[in-house]
């Protein structure tokens, strides 16, 4: 119903004078970069604690993907792109203040984007616990090299896509593509029955936001959002996985289009089925299509200035450890509760206690007088983004997951309460020290909503 209101009042508003294709092109520039970001070398692969082994190949380069977009004020925003699973906090400060030092664009004008490819790199200290000690220190080592590469080379696309700021005309609009189902209602071997009988379970979000640049009246970039896992594949090949197919095939069809994929909250919910390269291209392809019948219809055209706001707010846990917990865990026990009860203690000597919330990023992106874009740090389930659309009935909200810092599951009150994965267990892979308080919904939420209002147009 919201996805069939949104087209209805975008066929509508480009009835209207001033409004439709074309009507903006003196209001922004746009500068477009990209970077392989593929490790030169053998490495660990990050998303699945199974693995035993460094990555053996590429089937698909690894990006990083800029899109500069100034105002006609001459504010910029710098949206990046990456190919891997996640970032860290320090990781994302560094590439932030590299990003200022280099192109002038603050921190809360820079949105770090990644896929969530389950076939990327380890990067950082993200993930630490799943990896403390499968790794020697030679894979540690190449983790840290390709960190500092990583951060080189992201800074310098943002420099090149400044560098090539060309007027533009910026429009958006809305698809839709079904495969990503619940995994937390659907067994996986019983999807394909499921499916097909019409009886999925649970909630989901398959809207496909896009946002299309176009510079002399050509296209140059088609930037879109999914909300689901990028865990189609599991092999030992760099890839993009689906997201990865998708953009190959939209600049496939678009020759000389740069394609830009943004992951939405979709922590709870899965491609499926899964586990085969053709799915993954077939998914692609599946996203591809949804994307290309937006930018072959009618789209909004944005005017109006640029705004944004990043703040990190306090996500209290729900208990802390007892230093006599993490000794007794540490020496006891060899698998990932024991690897994080190590980590915890390194941290409690360094710090001399373990805080009790993590500092999280919330971001609110206005392009102009397009939807408000909620960036949100971490992996957030589908709820988030229901609700978000819920609460705002009169402007559309899209909502990111896995921005500029992805330290945990983001679960909503609903699904801390069921538990399981995503309501806490995979904290223990993070390396935090419990799963969180009951008010972390309420408390994104009423960040979000504030940072909407102080984004709005005066």
């Amino acid at each position: 119903m919201i996805l069939h209101l949104l087209r209805l009042l975008t066929v509508a508003a480009l009835l209207l004078p001033g409004l439709g294709r074309g009507a903006a092109a003196d209001e922004w520039r746009a500068g477009l970069a990209r970077v392989e970001i593929t490790p030169p070398r053998p490495m660990w692969m990050s998303g699945y604690s199974s693995r035993d082994r460094p990555a053996q190949g590429t089937l698909t380069p690894l990006w990083a993907k800029v899109a500069v977009l100034e105002d006609s004020a001459g504010r910029r925003l710098a949206l990046v792109t990456l190919d891997l699973v996640g970032i860290d906090r320090e990781l994302s400060q560094e590439l932030k203040r590299g990003i200022r030092e280099a192109a002038g664009i603050e921190p809360a004008r820079v949105a770090l984007c990644c896929s969530h490819t389950h076939t990327g790199p380890v990067v950082n200290r993200n993930l630490r616990a799943m990896y403390l000690l499968a790794l020697d220190d030679s894979q540690w080592s190449l983790i840290a090299e390709y960190a500092e590469l990583l951060k080189a080379n992201v800074v310098r696309a943002v420099q090149e896509a400044v560098a090539d700021l060309r007027p533009a005309e910026l429009s958006w609009g809305t698809g839709e593509a079904t495969f990503a189902v619940n995994r937390r209602n659907n067994p996986e071997d019983e999807v394909t029955a499921l499916r097909a009988a019409g009886q999925l379970q649970g909630p989901v979000d398959h809207t496909v936001p896009v946002l299309a640049i176009r510079r002399e009246g050509q296209l140059s970039a088609a930037i879109f959002g999914y909300a689901c896992h990028a865990t189609v594949l599991s092999s030992y090949e760099w890839s993009g996985d689906y997201p990865g197919f998708a953009q190959i095939e939209l600049e496939r069809r678009h020759p000389g289009v740069q394609a830009m994929f943004w992951a939405g909250c979709g922590a709870d919910q899965n491609p499926l089925p899964r586990r085969e390269v053709e799915l993954a291209r077939e998914y692609g392809r599946q996203l591809a299509a949804a994307v290309d019948e937006v930018l072959g219809g009618p789209m909004m055209a944005i005017q109006g200035p640029s705004r944004a706001v990043l703040r990190e707010i306090e996500l209290p846990y729900a208990t802390l450890p007892t230093r006599d917990d993490l000794d007794r865990l540490a020496a006891s026990d060899t698998g990932y509760e024991g690897r994080r009860a190590r980590l915890l203690l390194e941290q409690w000597g360094q710090d001399g206690e373990l805080a009790a919330a993590y500092p999280y990023p919330v971001q609110v992106w206005r392009i102009g007088d397009a939807p408000a874009w909620a960036l949100l740090g971490g992996e957030v389930v589908v709820d988030f983004a229901l609700r978000l659309t819920a609460d705002h009935p009169d402007q559309s909200v899209w909502a990111a997951g896995y921005v500029n810092d992805v330290m945990a599951y983001i679960p909503s009150l609903r699904v801390l309460r069921e538990g399981r994965y995503e309501g806490g267990g995979a904290m223990v892979y993070y390396g935090l020290p419990s799963a969180w308080d009951e008010s972390v919904e309420e408390r994104i939420v009423t960040e979000v909503t504030r940072q909407v209002s102080e984004t709005s147009a005066p």
